[in-house]
């Protein structure tokens, strides 16, 4: 017996699954991105004790990419062991490079990530950062933005 998985759920004050679960590319190919409970478990950690301390700091965060399951990653090129597909990591919408440093500073000085990349795609222009906390590890893996954009 299949359980419905409750999309509108917080996973903390500001977080809810539906935001950390939905991808264009997984409505255009009609891709089901839904998280078994062990997954929204890391999901709830990544919000707690990342997003949750950016989002009083910055306000409103637009989530781009949260959960993927195996089958979107591969469909966004994601690499074979992304975070995404363990509910461990989220790329954030990034308004101007000023802004994206200042969000970049405070995870790093701030929070206790796992990883913490700048990226910046050369075709298209785009700039977001990347996070992933883990309950097993931390890394304190950061990528200077000086180096990524």
């Amino acid at each position: 017996m299949e359980t419905k998985t409750d999309m509108n759920r917080h996973l903390s004050e500001h977080f809810t699954l539906r935001e950390m679960c939905q991808s264009g590319t997984a409505i255009r190919m009609n891709i089901k991105n839904i998280p078994d409970e062990r997954t929204v478990e890391r999901l709830k950690a990544l919000c707690v004790n990342v997003l949750e301390p950016l989002r009083r700091r910055f306000g409103v965060l637009r989530i781009t990419s949260g959960y993927r399951c195996p089958e979107l990653n591969k469909a966004v090129g994601g690499t074979k062991f992304s975070q995404h597909i363990r509910g461990e990591a989220a790329d954030l919408h990034v308004s101007s490079l000023e802004v994206g440093r200042k969000m970049y500073d405070f995870i790093r000085l701030n929070t206790d990530f796992d990883q913490l990349l700048f990226e910046h795609s050369m075709s298209t222009g785009t700039t977001w950062i990347h996070v992933s906390y883990s309950v097993l590890h931390s890394r304190k893996q950061a990528v200077p933005y000086y180096e990524a954009a």
